[in-house]
């Protein structure tokens, strides 16, 4: 089965495929990046202690626009797997690409 994360950068949509697979086969990467991030990061010019899950997805949607710019492949599966398994309600990634990681906003599928 595939699963979809439809990406917006800069009104453009992209459709990132994601394969069952990887949600479970990568479930310890994903484990060992939620382990970095709880280190702490910085967004933008502020650092956040212990991101929540918005702002892990907002770490890993620059990520996934770097993927998408290189047209790196097994990353931007990698990163948008990443968001799947944490916001598995998750419709569509609106990605800011003006270095404001914080712009970075979900939409949730309606319940």
């Amino acid at each position: 089965m595939i699963r979809v994360l439809n990406v917006v950068i800069d009104g453009n949509m992209y459709s990132v495929n994601v394969e069952e697979e990887i949600l479970t086969s990568a479930s310890d990467l994903f484990d060992k990046m939620d382990q970095d991030m709880s280190k702490g990061w910085t967004l933008g010019r502020d650092f956040v202690e212990n991101p929540n899950i918005t702002e892990r997805c907002q770490i890993v949607g620059d990520k996934l626009l770097t993927a998408i710019e290189d047209e790196n492949e097994q990353m931007k599966s990698m990163m948008a797997g990443y968001i799947l398994s944490r916001v598995p309600n998750i419709m569509t990634l609106y990605i800011d690409n003006t270095g404001e990681i914080q712009e970075t906003q979900i939409e949730l599928a309606p319940q």
